[in-house]
């Protein structure tokens, strides 16, 4: 069975799509499996569907769409029902780590980390690469998003920006920084005021002999700061400007062995 929330909401045995076509309980799926494998109480997925001004039957509806989803989950050819448990407070959903892509997602992050730290730029690369492919979409871009799971969601994505960043730091490490032009670029574009994206930038344009390109980096991260939060870049960020502009040696490519 495939499951997942990095995209659109997804469980489907084979080519059997299993998820509800109702909006509440795909809400309440979707709840359910951003929590895997904890116990959700039954107050907080009645937050989530309802918010604050939930029905007088909001209880018995619940579990009315708690039996929704186990039906889903018996499929047309396996019955998976009891990886949904009813537990004193609440539902516990469980999901096998191989089938989730948010259980891969993690591992993989984590293989990346583990490389990174042991000065494996390549595989950490690779592991990095894998984490970001099990995403489709933005998380759960097609179910509605209640007042407990929005923070969630907020988070998650910015794992991913996380992750995607320290894929780049890999790639730069491996003299990739020509490549990287065209993504980072557009990545700052779309993240104005981001700066550690736009000190890759500035580092893979310098990198690539382009360093009055690297110092406009500078100066338009500095104006969309000023313009928007009232502040100047960080330290980090001043000091990478002057490298830029004396061409310090700190900011050469690495010696990478093929």
């Amino acid at each position: 069975m495939n499951s997942g929330i990095l995209g659109p909401l997804l469980l489907s045995d084979t080519e059997e799509n299993l998820v509800p076509s109702a909006p509440k309980p795909r809400q309440l799926l979707a709840f359910l499996m951003l929590h895997t494998p904890q116990m959700v109480r039954a107050s907080d997925c009645i937050t989530e569907l309802w918010g604050s001004t939930p029905p007088k039957s909001a209880m018995s509806t619940l579990q009315t769409y708690v039996l929704h989803i186990r039906q889903a989950l018996r499929g047309p050819r396996r019955d998976r029902s009891h990886l949904l448990l009813t537990r004193n407070q609440g539902y516990q959903l469980t999901l096998e780590t191989t089938d989730f892509d948010r259980f891969r997602f993690t591992e993989l992050t984590r293989l990346g980390h583990l490389a990174t730290a042991a000065g494996n730029h390549r595989t950490a690369s690779e592991m990095f690469t894998l984490a970001l492919a099990q995403w489709r979409g933005p998380a759960l871009s097609d179910v509605s998003a209640g007042p407990l799971s929005s923070p969630h969601l907020a988070e998650l994505a910015e794992t991913r920006q996380g992750v995607l960043e320290q894929r780049i730091e890999a790639d730069l490490a491996l003299g990739k920084h020509r490549e990287l032009v065209d993504e980072l670029s557009d990545l700052a574009a779309r993240h104005p005021t981001h700066e550690n994206v736009h000190a890759q930038l500035m580092v893979a344009l310098y990198r690539s002999g382009e360093r009055k390109r690297a110092g406009d980096v500078f100066q338009g991260l500095r104006r969309a700061l000023g313009d928007t939060l009232g502040i100047e870049p960080v330290p980090r960020m001043r000091r990478l400007y002057q490298a830029v502009l004396v061409g310090s040696s700190a900011l050469d490519a690495p010696v990478v062995r093929r």
